[in-house]
Formats: C-alpha cells, sequence, structure tokens
C-alpha cells in the first residue's frame, strides 16, 4: 500500500532517508554524513511533511514503512516551459523489498499527485552511479538530461586567494 506520510509518520521518515544517505557512504556528497544528521533531518523532514507544495508518498508492507518517494512542485525558469513541475527526491525502498514493484506503485502515486496538480512533467534527482538504479529509472521513463558535478574548494583562505592570485604555479603544486 501506499499513502501520503502525515507528520505522525515523522520517525519512519528519518529512517528511511537517513538508510538512503548511508547506502551512498561513499559518494563525494552523500557520503559526508553528519554526526547529528537524524538530529537534523528531523527538523528539515518536519517541515516538509508540513508543506503545502511537496508530499511524501510512504509505502507500506508487514505494518511497516518500506519506501519512500517525495515530490515538490516546482517553479520553472519564466524563461522555459513548463511554468511548474514535479521534482522527484529521497526515493529509497529498503533492500529486502527491492525488485517487487514497490519503487513503481511510489511512482504511481506520485504521478496521480500531479495529475491532480496539474503538472505535466517530473524531474527526478538520483544518484546515478549503480547500474540497476540507472536501468530502474531508465524502464519508468526518465532520461539524463543534466549533470551534477563538484569541486572542492581550499579551506584555508590563503590557499583559495593563491589559487586565484596565480591559477598555474597553484596546480602545479604537490
Amino acid at each position: 500500500m501506499v499513502r501520503r506520510a502525515t507528520s505522525a509518520d515523522l520517525d519512519a521518515v528519518v529512517k528511511l532517508r537517513i538508510a538512503l544517505l548511508r547506502e551512498y557512504r561513499e559518494h563525494p556528497i552523500y557520503g559526508r554524513l553528519r554526526a547529528d544528521a537524524e538530529q537534523r533531518a528531523r527538523l528539515v523532514f518536519g517541515s516538509q511533511l508540513d508543506a503545502s507544495n511537496e508530499v511524501i508518498f510512504l509505502a507500506e508492507a508487514e505494518g511497516g514503512a518500506i519506501g519512500l518517494l517525495r515530490c515538490v512542485e516546482s517553479l520553472a525558469s519564466p524563461l522555459l516551459i513548463p511554468d511548474r513541475y514535479c521534482y522527484i527526491s529521497s526515493v529509497y525502498v529498503v533492500p529486502q523489498h527491492r525488485r517487487h514493484g514497490v519503487m513503481r506503485l511510489l511512482l504511481d502515486r506520485a504521478v496521480a499527485w500531479c495529475g491532480e496538480r496539474g503538472l505535466t512533467e517530473m524531474r527526478l534527482h538520483n544518484v546515478g552511479a549503480r547500474a540497476d538504479t540507472v536501468a530502474a529509472w531508465d524502464s519508468m521513463g526518465f532520461e539524463v538530461v543534466e549533470q551534477v558535478r563538484v569541486r572542492r574548494l581550499p579551506t584555508d583562505s590563503t590557499d583559495h586567494l593563491n589559487a586565484i592570485a596565480d591559477p598555474i604555479t597553484s596546480s602545479l603544486q604537490l
């Protein structure tokens, strides 16, 4: 069964979303989980559960939450069509329940939510490093249209100033 999460589901939402982040320990962004992430998550996810422009769907089985998917009604650039779209993130299914159609059920509910709001496009944020994840989203009609790149900046302000002042010699330093 898939249903809309409420503030009463905060514990389950935190548990599933932190589990998602922990699956990506080696990821250059998501692998940098703070020690107090669960405490911080309660504040962030609690406000998301109460927001009028977004929803978190929970998949349940055997008396507990086994998956989730977050949808946000987002404004697009005023220069582009459509004006609004559904931004999907934080999709997670507990490992022992994968490959049983749970993600498809969550996505079907998200599509219905989009229809209720008159949204005609979905944009997905996912980590595309795993072949099984890529194949799953491809099979559901999503295509890659952008990339996210990361560049870490020096933490010492003098390193940063030196790099700006002399980018050639600072890039040659070992």
